[in-house]
């Protein structure tokens, strides 16, 4: 579940309410009336939701599968120490190429983006699978990072210009749904290859997976799409001068922010004094182009947009932070088996299709600010409770329990952010202001996963249980945090 450009331009680009005194940006709009009572499954959708949903399936399938072959994969390959760099090596190179994926949809649609992203994915998890050292798995990762940014931006924008509004609660519901049986089945089986087969055959089983079902439905998809999905945005005519520049200056920002954040993972692990050089270069490349790059007000959480794009970064950051360790320290602390640790996080999956149902329910659409804020509380409350497990004579259920109400927020969260963010999104912007979304959920990634590496690492890694609730407990903070800024979801009126 990890998964993450620019909303607004730089310079002198208009940027849709960013501030307090902005009104509400208009909203995206999707094709004309649909049929009475044709849904995201009827006839006129059917195969371009099948579509997505299967690109879905590829990151679910391989969140679940991965994330519970990762101890195992860490241990033989000696790269304990290295542990967080194998999910912020992934976020960090995400960064970028959401960015990219942005400028890519907004100016010739998200097909082509989608296709690579694809490709680049299953080429990571290759890479990974047949890595003989820690530093080269890492590089796997983080190529599949490349292709979870370019994949994920797209989705949104065909979400956004393919369905009329009152479908899009529903498709963002059916891509929760497509966690289930991953979460479901993905541990038990992941857990079974690596004990039985070895971890490498995991991340390499997972592009086959998905293979067919992907290849058979992306041709659907391009043909449901057709002039809706796959085009310009701002129509098809010369690219203005202006826009060309911006465009071309949020890219080189989005390498400048991803050294950034690679630099200062670097130098947190290291711990050395030598470190500061690396830290300062990363700081000081990160800072200015996030600035730059997300809306005005995002750090000050800003009525309306700019608290839409923070909450998804505290939102993701403190949840999947969180997760990262909840199997190693089962594994390590509980002495569970890699198939039984990562059992206990099947649940979220389930509960996360179930919280992203609910919010989906017409008669809760005028309720989705509050929905969001309950949610983040219920993740708070669920990262607290995993931590529990650290207790001598605590039950070893109890992170599955946790994660289960976690997962539940969650749902409602995620999916409601998404949709706010499309209804703050003029059509030509929706490439831009979802690779924010992204670029948001990626940095809060980054920044958590690698701060809760340096604090685990200093700590003694996996031989102390104050390790792992230095790491957890802070988590829950920063949702709460996040349930906090809930609050600011909605535009100024007037």
């Amino acid at each position: 579940m990890t998964v993450p450009d620019r909303t607004t331009g730089t310079g002198s680009a208009p940027r849709p309410a960013t501030g307090p005194d902005s009104g509400p940006a208009r909203p995206a709009t999707g094709p004309g009336p649909l049929p009475d009572g044709e849904g995201a499954f009827g006839r006129t959708y059917r195969a371009l939701t099948l579509g997505i949903v299967s690109c879905v399936l590829l990151v679910a399938f391989e969140a679940t599968a991965v994330n519970t072959a990762m101890p195992a994969a860490a241990r033989d390959l000696d790269g304990l120490a290295l542990y967080a760099y194998a999910f912020s090596g992934f976020f960090t190179t995400s960064l970028f190429s959401m960015i990219v994926s942005g400028r890519w949809c907004d100016r010739r649609g998200p097909l082509a983006p989608l296709f690579a992203g694809i490709g680049l994915f299953a080429g990571g998890l290759v890479v990974s699978g047949t890595a003989p050292d820690m530093w080269l798995f890492v590089l796997g990762r983080a190529v599949q990072g490349l292709g979870g940014g370019l994949l994920i931006v797209a989705l949104y924008v065909v979400v956004g210009r393919a369905y009329p509004e009152r479908l899009r609660p529903a498709v963002m519901a059916s891509f929760s749904a497509a966690w289930v049986v991953p979460s479901i089945v993905g541990p038990l089986v992941s857990g079974t290859v690596t004990e039985q087969l070895g971890w490498r055959w995991v991340f390499l089983a997972v592009p086959v997976l998905v293979a067919l079902p992907v290849a058979v439905m992306l041709p659907a998809l391009r043909r449901i799409a057709g002039r809706d999905v796959d085009g310009p945005a701002s129509g098809t005519g010369p690219e203005p001068d202006g826009d060309r520049r911006d465009g071309r200056r949020r890219i080189r920002l989005g390498a400048a922010a991803a050294l950034g954040a690679a630099l200062l993972q670097y130098a947190g692990q290291d711990l050395r004094w030598s470190a500061l050089l690396p830290a300062a270069v990363g700081a000081a490349l990160l800072v200015p182009s996030i600035l730059r790059l997300l809306p005005a007000g995002t750090f000050r959480a800003a009525r309306g947009l700019p608290s839409v794009i923070l909450l998804r970064g505290l939102a993701a950051g403190a949840f999947f932070s969180a997760e990262s360790f909840v199997p190693l320290m089962l594994v390590t602390q509980r002495g569970l088996t890699v198939t039984q640790a990562g059992l206990s996080l099947a649940t979220g999956g389930v509960s996360w299709a179930l919280g992203s149902y609910l919010q989906s329910r017409p008669a809760l659409q005028q309720h989705r600010h509050r929905l969001v804020r309950a949610g983040m509380v219920l993740v708070a409350v669920s990262i607290a409770g995993a931590a529990a497990v650290l207790v001598p004579g605590a039950p070893v259920w109890i992170p599955a329990l946790a994660w289960c109400v976690g997962g539940f927020g969650m749902g409602m969260t995620i999916s409601s952010v998404g949709v706010l963010l499309l209804q703050l999104s003029p059509p030509a912007e929706a490439g831009s202001n979802s690779a924010s979304l992204q670029v948001s959920d990626a940095l809060g990634n980054v920044g958590l996963v690698a701060a809760c590496g340096v604090v685990f690492a200093a700590l003694g890694a996996d031989r102390s249980p104050v390790a792992f609730a230095a790491v957890l407990l802070p988590m829950a903070v920063v949702a709460l945090l996040a349930a906090a800024v809930a609050g600011r979801l909605r535009p100024r009126q007037g």
